[in-house]
C-alpha cells in the first residue's frame, strides 16, 4: 500500500549532511544579477501569490557570513551524538530488531492487500434488501399483474420477423461474418425508419412529459459499472471490455442507466429539483454469450438501440416506489398506443440481480415465436446504486447531505419491439401495417416488397473479378 514499507519519496536520507545535499543548489549572486539586470514582468513582489523575498528584505550576504563559521561546529556535535548513540548496545539490538520488522511487513502487506480485495469483492456481490411483496423463487414464479389488449387473429400461419423483414428488405442478418460478425444486422429503408420512429416517438412524448434529455458516453469505467451492480470483470460476462494494453478499465456500455448513474457520481443534487426524471437513447453493447439462445433475428444481439429512463429521489421508499410505478404506467401508455398485447410481470426474487428491491418487466406477444417476449424492465433500486457511487442530496431544512434513492426503467428496446411489431401487423400479402403513432414518421400505413432486388450476393471469390488500375 502506498505510504507503507519503506520512506517517503524524497525524504533525506543519511544524517543532515544528506538532507542539505538533498537540496537544490541556489545561486544567490546569479540570481540577484539576473533579477537586477533584466527583471521578469509579473514575477517580482507579489507576482507569484506568495509574496517576493529579493534585496528589500534585507543584505542576503550578511546571513551566510554569519552561519559558515558555525556549520563545521555543529556538523561535529552531530557526528559526536551519532558516535555515542551507535556504541549503545540497546541501540544495534533495536536496529536489528526493526530489520526484521521491516522484513515481516513486507510479506504481510501483500497478504493483507490480498484479503482487502477478496473482502471488497464479497461486498460487492451482496444484494440490495427485497420488497415483501416480492414473489420467491426463480422466473417460474413471476406474478402477472396485468394483461393489456387482445392476440392479433390471423387468418394463415404467422411468420416470424427476420422471414417478414428478409421479404420486406428491411434487416439484413445473413452472410454477416465477414462484416461484423454472428448476432449484427443491418436495417435498411423501413426498418431504418421504424428504429428512428420508435426513438423520437418515445422521446418526444417523455420530454413533453418533464424529462430532461441526455446523451452519455459508451465507453466508461469499470467502478461506475460496479456502482451499478454490475461486474465487468466477471466470466462470462455480458459486457465489453476494451483492451487494457491500450486503454485501461474502460468497457462498453450494455445500457444508458450506467453513464446517467456515473453522471451523478459524487455529485449532490438540490432538494428542490426531486425527483429528477432523465430520459437517454443509447446504443447498447452486451456479449450475450449464451449463443444457444436465439441464434438468429433481433431478440438477442450484440448492440441495439433503446430509450431509458432514469430517477433519482429523496430518501424513503414512499418516494421511490412511486417513481417507479410512474415509469411502469408510461411504459405501458408507449406500448398500448403502439397497439401491442402484453402482460406486465412483478419479478421474483431470483430474477432481480444485485441491485433491484423490486423489479416490473413487461412482455409484448410475438405471434412468430408464439410466445411472450420480455420488452421493458423497471427496476427500483432504492439506495443500492447511490452508496456506492455517491449520489447525495441536500436537504432543504439542515442543509445535511444524504444518499438518494435511484429508479431506472426500459421506454422503449428498438429491436424487440420491433419484433413485436413486425409479427403482430403481418399481412397474409407478406406487407406489414405501420401504427398510427408511427405513421408520422415512416410517412406511410404500410410498409411493402419493394419491386425490384436492390442488392444480390455473388460471393466473395467471383472468377472474373476487374483489375486494379497498377
Amino acid at each position: 500500500m502506498p505510504g507503507r514499507g519503506g520512506a517517503r519519496p524524497g525524504a533525506p536520507q543519511g544524517g543532515a549532511a544528506a538532507g542539505r545535499a538533498a537540496r537544490d543548489h541556489l545561486d544567490v549572486a546569479g540570481a540577484e544579477a539576473a533579477a537586477g539586470a533584466d527583471p521578469e514582468p509579473g514575477r517580482g513582489e507579489g507576482g507569484r501569490g506568495g509574496g517576493g523575498a529579493g534585496p528589500a528584505d534585507g543584505d542576503t550576504e550578511a546571513p551566510g557570513e554569519e552561519l559558515c563559521p558555525r556549520a563545521p561546529t555543529v556538523q561535529t556535535q552531530v557526528n559526536q551524538d551519532n558516535s555515542q548513540v551507535q556504541q549503545n548496545p540497546h541501540y544495534q539490538r533495536l536496529r536489528a530488531r526493526g530489520r526484521e520488522i521491516r522484513k515481516e511487513l513486507a510479506l504481510l502487506y501483500p497478504r493483507e492487500a490480498q484479503l482487502e480485495e477478496r473482502f471488497y469483492l464479497r461486498a460487492l456481490r451482496l444484494p440490495n434488501r427485497t420488497h415483501p411483496d416480492v414473489p420467491v423463487g426463480d422466473e417460474s414464479q413471476a406474478r402477472v399483474l396485468h394483461v393489456v389488449g387482445d392476440k392479433p387473429a390471423f387468418s394463415f400461419q404467422p411468420r416470424g420477423h427476420l422471414e417478414i423483414a428478409e421479404k420486406l428488405d428491411i434487416i439484413r442478418q445473413k452472410r454477416l461474418s465477414h462484416v461484423s460478425g454472428h448476432r449484427s444486422y443491418y436495417l435498411r429503408g423501413a426498418g431504418a425508419l421504424l428504429q428512428h420512429g420508435l426513438v423520437n416517438f418515445t422521446l418526444n412524448k417523455l420530454v413533453r412529459r418533464g424529462f430532461t434529455p441526455m446523451t452519455v458516453p459508451d465507453l466508461l469505467r469499470g467502478a461506475v459499472f460496479e456502482g451499478c451492480g454490475m461486474t465487468p470483470n466477471a466470466s462470462p460476462s455480458q459486457i465489453y471490455n476494451i483492451d487494457p494494453s491500450r486503454f485501461e478499465d474502460l468497457s462498453l456500455a450494455g445500457t444508458a442507466e450506467v453513464g446517467l448513474a456515473g453522471y451523478f457520481m459524487d455529485h449532490s443534487v438540490a432538494f428542490r429539483d426531486l425527483p429528477i426524471r432523465m430520459v437517454c437513447s443509447s446504443t447498447c453493447y452486451r456479449a450475450e454469450t449464451d449463443t444457444g439462445k436465439e441464434p438468429w433475428g433481433l431478440y438477442r444481439v450484440h448492440h441495439f438501440t433503446k430509450v431509458e429512463m432514469f430517477g433519482v429521489t429523496g430518501p424513503g421508499l414512499e418516494q421511490s416506489s412511486q417513481l417507479l410505478e410512474e415509469f411502469l404506467s408510461l411504459q405501458m401508455e408507449i406500448l398500448t398506443e403502439l397497439g401491442l398485447h402484453f402482460r406486465v410481470l412483478d419479478m421474483p426474487t431470483q430474477e432481480l440481480g444485485l441491485p433491484a428491491y423490486r423489479k416490473f418487466d413487461i412482455e409484448a406477444w410475438m405471434p412468430g415465436r408464439g410466445r411472450f417476449g420480455e420488452v421493458t424492465s423497471a427496476s427500483n433500486c432504492t439506495d443500492f446504486q447511490s452508496r456506492r457511487l455517491h449520489i447525495m442530496f441536500q436537504t432543504e431544512e439542515a442543509g445535511e447531505l444524504r444518499f438518494a434513492h435511484t429508479v431506472n426503467a426500459t421506454a422503449c428496446a428498438v429491436p424487440r419491439v420491433l419484433i413485436a411489431l413486425l409479427e403482430s401487423n403481418q399481412q397474409e400479402d407478406g406487407s406489414v401495417l405501420v401504427p398510427p403513432a408511427l405513421q408520422p414518421y415512416l410517412g406511410t400505413d404500410r410498409i411493402t416488397a419493394p419491386t425490384h432486388v436492390p442488392l444480390r450476393y455473388i460471393g466473395p471469390n467471383q472468377p472474373q473479378k476487374p483489375r486494379l488500375p497498377a
